[in-house]
């Protein structure tokens, strides 16, 4: 699979404002009225890591610049002065925009080492803060925008008391259902049907009650035996819905793998890839201020038959890499890869 990396690599990258100082990464990405539109998770500092959303406009997909200086989202509109907004992911239906995010209502100090997953420590924060166990649980979130820059609450979309990250909605209801791709870290075990953080599915009838989950996909390969998760918002085809996903192997290197779902049945794997098809192969994708070889892509915009995917590199920038859509589902419908 010939994925083509930007020649101008990273594409966005730290700084100009305090609370972008230290990293930016994981965009969501959406194109709207004939601009390309980023949202993208960002630090002003690794102690504590307290991150924040900013938004970034383009007109040619590559270069961005920021509609506003301030953040469009900080924890502590969501009432978590001490917390951290992460990983947004973004889809549009209708007149409306929106948005997961992850929310952790504390923020860890982390430590770069240079060769390995950063060194961890947890903040002096005051009293009643940083106490409780799930005040370092990721919890996920789902807002509304009209404008992309004044984002209202819908829902708390998983239980308070797992850590349950990539949800991700998908861009139109099915079966008069809005759907949506979680990967509850806590639902492992017999019981659960899977050994590794896998990729489940929950319905709603009005955004804000979501049904019980659905497991669908989990980790079959080596290079995803740690846990696997969606990546980008869905994308409609003719053969079906498109779906990157992660896959994390027990050496922490994040690599990229595609599905192609049923369009009535999400829950059916059409096809899915063998082998992964990107994965950590420049040097800033390889090292950076927190994990090494980390490609996360989080955004992907199909525009004149190219799928460009943005993606997080060692939490530390954001990347652009494109590839023809018809050649993504070549690859994909191979006898191999069908299901």
């Amino acid at each position: 699979m010939n994925i083509t990396r930007h020649a101008e690599n990273p594409i966005v990258v730290p700084g100009l404002y305090d609370w972008r100082l230290a990293t930016v990464f994981n965009p969501a990405v959406i194109k709207d009225n004939g601009k390309t539109y980023m949202i993208e998770r960002t630090a002003g500092s690794l102690t504590p890591c307290k991150n924040y959303l900013g938004l970034l406009e383009s007109t040619d997909g590559v270069h961005f610049t920021h509609v506003v200086d301030t953040p469009v989202l900080t924890p502590d509109e969501l009432g978590f002065p001490y917390g951290s907004v992460q990983d947004p992911r973004m889809v549009k239906i209708e007149d409306t925009f929106y948005m997961t995010i992850a929310l952790r209502p504390c923020a860890m100090n982390y430590y770069p080492t240079g060769t390995g997953i950063p060194e961890r420590s947890i903040p002096t924060y005051p009293e009643g803060w940083g106490e409780e166990e799930g005040h370092w649980l990721t919890r996920s979130i789902l807002l509304s925008s009209k404008d992309l820059i004044h984002w209202e609450y819908v829902s708390t979309t998983t239980p308070l008391e797992i850590n349950d990250r990539n949800n991700i909605l998908f861009p139109e209801k099915i079966n008069g259902k809005y759907a949506l791709l979680r990967r509850p870290e806590e639902y492992i075990g017999e019981e659960y049907g899977t050994e590794q953080a896998a990729i489940w599915i929950s319905y709603s009838d009005d955004l804000k009650t979501w049904e019980d989950p659905v497991l669908f996909a989990k980790a079959e390969q080596e290079w995803e035996m740690k846990k696997i998760g969606s990546s980008t918002p869905p994308i409609r085809t003719e053969q079906g819905w498109l779906l990157f996903y992660h896959g994390v192997d027990q050496q922490t290197v994040y690599r990229l793998g595609a599905m192609l779902l049923d369009l009535e049945d999400p829950t059916k794997i059409l096809a899915r890839t063998s082998n992964f098809i990107m994965e950590p192969e420049t040097y800033y994708e390889k090292f950076g201020y927190q994990i090494p070889n980390v490609i996360f892509p989080t955004g992907c915009v199909l525009d004149e038959g190219i799928l460009h995917i943005y993606y997080g590199v060692t939490d530390t920038a954001i990347a652009l890499a494109t590839v023809p859509l018809d050649e993504m589902l070549e690859h994909l419908l191979e006898p191999s890869n069908r299901k």
